[in-house]
C-alpha cells in the first residue's frame, strides 16, 4: 500500500495530526518507527468539492484552484501526479506508444553508459598499475633506494630480457651450466664499473656488462615513457567521465519521461472497467506561506515582545492540502494528438501547521517513500555507477591539481607563515574535509521540540491562518462555479 501525503504529514507530528496519534507513539517508540500506513490522517480541518460534468473539460478545475493558492501568497508545489487508464480505452494504448519510445531510447543511451563505465573500470585499473611502478621510480630519490632497483632489475628480467629467449640472464642461469651466478651478480652490480670488483669469471662478466647498460638506459627511459603514458591515462579518464556525465544528462529526460507514462496499479478500483474508455487522474498540491512573527507582532497578533525575539524561534509555516481525484471520459481532439476530458472532480482543501523541522522532516520521509521510488530507480540508473568510482576518479584527477597547489604554496610570499597565512590554509583544508564528511554521511532529521511562545502563541496563529486559508479557496471556488459541496 502506498502511503499518503497527509498519512505522512501525520507520522511527522502524530499528536497533531495522526488519530489516536499518542498511541502509536507508545506502541512504537518514536516517530521513526510509526509505519506510514497505519496513521488514520487528523488535519485541522477539511473541506470537501465535487463537480461532475461530462461536457466541461478537468483542467480548469485544476489551473483555477492552482491560480488561486499563488494568488493568496503561498508557495505551491505538485506532490503527487498518477493517472490510470482503462486498457479497452485508446488513451491507454496511445500513451503505451509513447512510453515505448521513451523506454527504448533511454534503453539505448543506457547502454552507451555501461560501455563507458567499463571502460572507465579498465583506466583506474590502469592507472593503479601505473601508480604502483611510478613509486617504485619515486623511491629512486628516497633511502628506499636499493629496494627500489632490485624491484627494477626484476621488472627488467621478466617485462625485457626475458625477450631474448634463450640468451636472456634468467635462462642461461637457469639453463646453461657456468653461468648460475649470473642472476645474483646483475642483482648485486649496479654500474659497469663495479662488473670488475665482483669476483666472477670472465664469461660470466662478458655478459653481464652489457645487461648492466641495458638496464640504465630503460631506467631512464622507461621511467619518462611511463610518466607520458600516466598523464595520457589519466587525460583520457577525465574524457571518459564527461562523457559518462553527458550521457547520463541525456539518458535522464527520457527515463523521466518513461517514468511520467507509467500507470499506476490501482488494484480493485470499481470506476475502471477494462472495457470502458475511463480514466483516473490523483494531484495533489501543498501550499505553504510562512509565518511572518515580527509583522504578526508589530499588527498586535503576536505579543509585542515577539518583535524583538523573532529571530530566535523555527520557521513557521501555514499549509494548505489539495488533493485532486478526477474520473474523467478521455475523449481526442479532432485532427490533434492530445485528449480532453471531461468528468467528475473530487477535491479535498485540508490546513496543516508545520515548523521548520516538521516540513524538513516531512520531505526527508517523502524522498523515502513508496511515492518516490520511481525517480530513484532513474538516479540509480544513471547516477549511482558513477558514485560508487568517484572517491577513485578523484584521486587521479585532483592528483594534477593538488601538484599545482603545491607549486603556488613554494612560489609563494616567503614571510607567509611569520603572520600564520599557511596556518589559516591548513584551518580551511580542515574544515572543507569536515564539511565533506558531514555531507558525505547525512544525519537524519531531527525535529526540536517547542518553546513556551512557539507552542502557545506562533503555533495558534498559524493554525488559524491555515483553516482561514483552507476555507476560502473551498468557498471562493464553490461560489465561483456553483458546485455542491461537503465540509
Amino acid at each position: 500500500m502506498v502511503e499518503t501525503i497527509a498519512q505522512l504529514i501525520g507520522k511527522v507530528n502524530p499528536k497533531l495530526y495522526a488519530d489516536k496519534g499518542k498511541e502509536l507513539l507508545k506502541k512504537y517508540g518514536s516517530t521513526e518507527g510509526i509505519p506510514s500506513e497505519e496513521v488514520k490522517e487528523n488535519p485541522l480541518s477539511e473541506h470537501f468539492l465535487v463537480y461532475d460534468s461530462n461536457s466541461e473539460t478537468l483542467e480548469p478545475v485544476y489551473f483555477f484552484i492552482l491560480d488561486l493558492m499563488n494568488d493568496f501568497g503561498l508557495e505551491t508545489e505538485k506532490l503527487i501526479d498518477n493517472f490510470t487508464s482503462s486498457p479497452g480505452s485508446g488513451h491507454f494504448a496511445e500513451l503505451g506508444q509513447r512510453a515505448t519510445i521513451m523506454q527504448q531510447q533511454g534503453t539505448k543511451i543506457l547502454a552507451d553508459i555501461n560501455n563507458v563505465i567499463r571502460s572507465v573500470l579498465n583506466i583506474i585499473y590502469d592507472l593503479k598499475e601505473f601508480r604502483i611502478r611510478l613509486d617504485q621510480y619515486n623511491d629512486l630519490k628516497t633511502d628506499k633506494k636499493d629496494s627500489a632497483i632490485l624491484s627494477l632489475k626484476q621488472i627488467w628480467m621478466d617485462k625485457v630480457d626475458i625477450n631474448k629467449g634463450n640468451s636472456s640472464i634468467k635462462a642461461m642461469a637457469l639453463g646453461q651450466a657456468g653461468f648460475q651466478t649470473l642472476i645474483d651478480a646483475f642483482l648485486v652490480v649496479k654500474e659497469i664499473k663495479d662488473v670488475d670488483k665482483v669476483d666472477l669469471n670472465d664469461r660470466v662478466k662478458r655478459i653481464l656488462r652489457p645487461r648492466v647498460l641495458e638496464f640504465n638506459r630503460w631506467l631512464e627511459e622507461s621511467e619518462k615513457e611511463l610518466r607520458k603514458r600516466y598523464e595520457i591515462e589519466r587525460t583520457y579518464l577525465k574524457t571518459q567521465v564527461n562523457s559518462l556525465k553527458l550521457y547520463s544528462r541525456w539518458a535522464k529526460p527520457y527515463l523521466k519521461a518513461a517514468k511520467d507514462l507509467e500507470m499506476k496499479e490501482i488494484g480493485r478500483e470499481p470506476a475502471l472497467v477494462k472495457a470502458f474508455n475511463t480514466i483516473i487522474l490523483e494531484l495533489t498540491l501543498l501550499g505553504k506561506r510562512k509565518i511572518n512573527v515580527k509583522e504578526e507582532a508589530i499588527s498586535g497578533n503576536l505579543p509585542k515582545e515577539f518583535e524583538k525575539i523573532y529571530s530566535k524561534s523555527k520557521n513557521y509555516y501555514s499549509c494548505v492540502l489539495v488533493n485532486f481525484k478526477f474520473r474523467g471520459i478521455p475523449q481526442k481532439v479532432s485532427q490533434q494528438s492530445h485528449y480532453a476530458f471531461g468528468g467528475r472532480a473530487e477535491i479535498s482543501f485540508k490546513s496543516y501547521v508545520l515548523n521548520e523541522d516538521e516540513l524538513n522532516k516531512f520531505y526527508e520521509i517523502l524522498e523515502d517513500s513508496d511515492i518516490d521510488d520511481a525517480l530513484k530507480l532513474i538516479e540509480g540508473a544513471t547516477g549511482e555507477s558513477l558514485e560508487q568510482l568517484q572517491e577513485e576518479i578523484e584521486y587521479f584527477l585532483e592528483e594534477a591539481k593538488e601538484k599545482e597547489v603545491k607549486k603556488q604554496k613554494d612560489s609563494s610570499n616567503p614571510f607567509k607563515a611569520i603572520i600564520g597565512g599557511y596556518n589559516e590554509e591548513s584551518k580551511s583544508t580542515e574544515s572543507t574535509k569536515s564539511k565533506a564528511s558531514i555531507s558525505l554521511s547525512p544525519k537524519k532529521i531531527k525535529i526540536r521540540p517547542e518553546n513556551f511562545g512557539e507552542k502557545n502563541n506562533i503555533r495558534p496563529l498559524a493554525e488559524e491562518m491555515a483553516k482561514d486559508l483552507a476555507f476560502k479557496f473551498f468557498d471562493i471556488y464553490k461560489k465561483a462555479h456553483g458546485m455542491p459541496s461537503y465540509t
